[in-house]
C-alpha cells in the first residue's frame, strides 16, 4: 500500500513542472465592440461606425468598421446604435459616506458600517458609468480597505484611488466637532503645525494613501466654521505639500475661501477642492501652476432640497445658501479664465449613483458638453496620473468603455442613463 501511495506521489510530482507551461498557453478573452459612434476625447471629435478590439484587460485596437476583421473567437457586442465613450472619471468623491447620515445622526456610523457602505455605493457608482475614482477622506481608512477589496475581486467597484483620512488642524472642518469636550476626541488626521504635519502625512501613506487630502479653510456641512476662513498657514501647507510630493503623493486641497485657495495654489497642491469663493487672481494662479480646480456644482441642490430632511444642521443649510450660486458662478468665471478643471461632485453628500447629474451644470456655466465630457475623462486622469492607463479610448490603454443610448453632445444629461459599462474588459452593465 505504502509503495502504491509513494509512486503515485511521485507521478504527481514529475508532472507539476508542466502546470506553468499549461497556464501559459491560456489566451486573453478577446470582445469585439461595434461602436454606432465614438466619441475620441484625445482629438475632439466623434467617429463613426468604429470597431474596437478588446483582449483582456486592455484595449487591443480601435479602427473603422468597414476595414475591421472580427478576431476568430471574439465575443462581439453591438453598439451600433450607441454613442461610446471612456468610463468616467469623478475626482472627487466620498464612497465610504451615506447621504442620508447628517451631522449627528453621523456620529452613529462606525467605521465598519462606513466600509459597508462603501461596497454598496461602489457597485451602483459604477454601473453608473464611473470607472475610476479619486475618494479623498474617509474615516479610519475604510477607503483602503474598499480599494483593496475591488482590486482583489472581493467586491465590484471602480478603481480608486484614495486618501485616507483628511488632514486638518483641531477644531476644523477635517475635525470633529459634534461630540462634547468630556469626550476629548479629534479625527484620524488632525495635525497642527509644520512637523506635527509631517508626520501625520508620512502616517496616512504607511497605511495606504494614494493620495493626501487636507483642508485649507472651513467648510459648509462642518459644525462651528465658516468656508471662507484659511485653516492650515501658508507655512503648514507648505510642508504638508513638500512632504507629500517628497513620497510621491499628490495632494487635493479643500478650499473654499479666496486666500485659502490661494495659498493652497502657491504652496503648491495638485488641486482645489470647491474652489467656491475663488478670485480673479486665484484662477490667474491656478491657470499659471496649472493647479486644477474641482468644483463641485450639483450637490447644493441636493443640500438645499435634503439637507434639512437627512440631518445637516441648520447653520449648514445657511452656509450653502449664502455659497452654492457664488461657486457656480466663479465656476464659469474659472473656466472662461482658462484654469485647469477636472470633473469631480463631492459624492457622498448626495447618494452615490447620481454623479452624472453635475453635467448639465458644468454645460449650464460655460462648458460645452463635450468640454464636459474631456473633464471628466481625459483631463480627470491627467490630475490623477492616470493618463496612461485611462481617460481615453485607445490602444493599450484599459478598457474602460461606457455607452449611452441617446446623443451626449446633443443633450449632455443622456450621461444620467448608461447602458454599458466596462471595466478593465469586464462587462459590468448591458441594458438593451
Amino acid at each position: 500500500m505504502l509503495k502504491t501511495v509513494r509512486t503515485a506521489c511521485l507521478i504527481s510530482l514529475a508532472l507539476l513542472p508542466a502546470l506553468p507551461a499549461f497556464a501559459a498557453e491560456i489566451t486573453p478573452k478577446t470582445i469585439f465592440i461595434k461602436a454606432g459612434r465614438l466619441i475620441d476625447v484625445e482629438n475632439n471629435r466623434v467617429l463613426s461606425d468604429q470597431a474596437i478590439v478588446v483582449e483582456g484587460e486592455r484595449i487591443k485596437s480601435v479602427s473603422p468598421f468597414a476595414s475591421a476583421t472580427i478576431p476568430a473567437g471574439a465575443q462581439v457586442i453591438d453598439l451600433s446604435k450607441s454613442t461610446v465613450l471612456p468610463g468616467l472619471i469623478d475626482a472627487h468623491t466620498h464612497l465610504t459616506g451615506d447621504a442620508t447620515a447628517g451631522a449627528y445622526k453621523g456620529l452613529g456610523v462606525s467605521v465598519p458600517r462606513e466600509a459597508l457602505y462603501g461596497a454598496r455605493s461602489a457597485r451602483v457608482t459604477l454601473e453608473a458609468g464611473f470607472t475610476t475614482v479619486r475618494n479623498v477622506g474617509a474615516g479610519g481608512y475604510s477607503d483602503v480597505a474598499l480599494r483593496d477589496a475591488i482590486n482583489d475581486g472581493d467586491i465590484i467597484g471602480p478603481r480608486m484611488l484614495v486618501s485616507g483620512p483628511a488632514l486638518g488642524i483641531t477644531g476644523g472642518h477635517c475635525d470633529e466637532n459634534l461630540l462634547a469636550p468630556e469626550f476629548k476626541f479629534k479625527a484620524d488626521a488632525v495635525a497642527d503645525g509644520p512637523w506635527a504635519i509631517r508626520a501625520k502625512v508620512r502616517e496616512v501613506v504607511k497605511y495606504g494613501a494614494n493620495l493626501i487630502k487636507f483642508c485649507a479653510t472651513g467648510g459648509v456641512l462642518s459644525k462651528g466654521d465658516q468656508p471662507g476662513t484659511e485653516q492650515y498657514t501658508l507655512e503648514e501647507m507648505k510642508a504638508l505639500v513638500e512632504e507629500a510630493h517628497k513620497l510621491e503623493r499628490k495632494v487635493a486641497a479643500h478650499a473654499h475661501g479666496t486666500q485659502g485657495i490661494k495659498d493652497a495654489i502657491i504652496a503648491g497642491v495638485d488641486s482645489i477642492e470647491h474652489a467656491s469663493l475663488i478670485d480673479e487672481e486665484g484662477i490667474r494662479l491656478a491657470k499659471a501652476k496649472g493647479t486644477y480646480l474641482v468644483m463641485d456644482i450639483y450637490d447644493d441642490d441636493y443640500i438645499l432640497q435634503e439637507g434639512e430632511k437627512v440631518g445637516m444642521l441648520p447653520e449648514s443649510l445657511e452656509k450653502e445658501r449664502k455659497l452654492g450660486q457664488l461657486q457656480r458662478n466663479n465656476f464659469e468665471k474659472a473656466w472662461k479664465g482658462g484654469a485647469p478643471m477636472a470633473f469631480g461632485t463631492d459624492a457622498g453628500v448626495y447618494p452615490h449613483g447620481d454623479n452624472a447629474k453635475q453635467f448639465f451644470y458644468m454645460v449650464k456655466y460655460g462648458m460645452t458638453p463635450l468640454e464636459a465630457i474631456h473633464a471628466a475623462t481625459f483631463d480627470a486622469a491627467t490630475l490623477l496620473g492616470l493618463q496612461k492607463e485611462v481617460g481615453s479610448i485607445a490602444p493599450s490603454k484599459f478598457a474602460d468603455i461606457i455607452a449611452v443610448s441617446g446623443d451626449p453632445l446633443k443633450n449632455v444629461t443622456a450621461l444620467e442613463k448608461v447602458s454599458f459599462v466596462m471595466k478593465g474588459g469586464q462587462v459590468y452593465k448591458n441594458l438593451p
